[in-house]
């Protein structure tokens, strides 16, 4: 599995250029199951990731462009009566795929935004009464951008919730916007890309990830990390349970890609930035100080009880 990952990586990064931390960062939260927010400036390769990602799995892949005048059937799908046969088809949406690029998903209505979550949440979609299976694995991809936030409609905290991850890509630094220059002059580097991991192996990947071993004592601090954001003066809302759920899978996960079969609170905490900045909001005295999330939860972090776990406590 390690190889695969491994060769996963190195067929991504032809794509996404001196981004090697981000791609390594999306590769867990796959193995993970979750989905992930790009909370991004545009033109930074939030679409290119997405299909490098899904040209290196075989995967199907799905772009949906958000507007105001998107609506829930453009995701789900609909029906349409068949006069041949008497009944009535169903037509796909853009849900019925492995890896879906919503992109500037806060730019739509919240009735189709809450059709997208629905899907996400249940992987399974139900058009007149009849349900249909999402393809597995499945993988929701939402990007934000941070500036022109005018005639957007954010996503709320619930809804939020449901990304197991919010990351940024940010700008490349100086070599590696050279690289980008250069790669780009003759050719598009997603057009080398090739297949290296099927859907299949991500979904035994999955497997093998819940099956790593979580000792009582990392329990007890991804409990203690979450509840220390939901008691913090400077923190109005906390992470909620299905947080603490996702800081698990994402510590597993993690450990899994590091090729150890029990989590340390090493895991944890490289992870638990990207799990829950999504969801706190912070206080009106916090935000008067300038103080961002990533802040707050350091200071967590750093205040926290970090518990022994080493392999003889298996």
């Amino acid at each position: 599995m390690a190889e695969k990952i491994a060769m996963l990586q190195r067929e991504i990064n032809k794509a996404i250029i001196g981004k090697e931390e981000i791609v390594s960062k999306v590769l867990i939260v796959l193995i993970a199951g979750g989905h992930i927010l790009l909370n991004d400036i545009p033109g930074v390769g939030k679409t290119t990731l997405a299909l490098a990602i899904s040209k290196s799995m075989s995967l199907k892949f799905n772009r949906i462009q958000f507007t105001p005048d998107v609506v829930p059937s453009d995701i789900t799908g609909f029906t349409v009566f068949n006069k041949e046969t008497g009944a009535f088809d169903y037509k796909e949406g853009a849900a019925m795929c492995n890896i879906l690029l919503a992109d500037e998903i806060n730019r739509t209505s919240s009735k189709t935004q809450s059709a997208l979550l629905e899907v996400m949440q249940e992987g399974k979609i139900t058009v007149d009464g009849v349900t249909h299976k999402v393809p597995e694995p499945f993988t929701v991809i939402a990007t934000q951008n941070p500036i022109g936030t005018a005639g957007t409609q954010m996503l709320p905290e619930a809804q939020l919730d449901r990304f197991m991850v919010q990351l940024s890509i940010g700008y490349p630094d100086r070599d590696a916007q050279i690289d980008i220059l250069k790669g780009r002059k003759t050719s598009d580097p997603l057009d080398s890309l090739e297949p290296v991991v099927t859907g299949r192996e991500l979904l035994e990947m999955r497997k093998a990830a819940r099956d790593v071993y979580v000792d009582g004592k990392i329990y007890e601090y991804v409990t203690d990390l979450c509840q220390a954001t939901r008691e913090h003066q400077l923190i109005r809302l906390g992470v909620s349970p299905r947080g603490a759920l996702a800081l698990c899978s994402m510590a597993q996960a993690w450990a899994f890609t590091h090729e150890r079969d029990y989590v340390i609170p090493a895991d944890v905490q490289s992870v638990f930035g990207d799990v829950c900045r999504h969801r706190i909001i912070a206080s009106p005295k916090a935000q008067m100080e300038s103080l961002s999330a990533d802040e707050i939860l350091r200071g967590i972090l750093e205040s926290a009880a970090v518990p022994d776990v080493t392999r003889q406590n298996k």
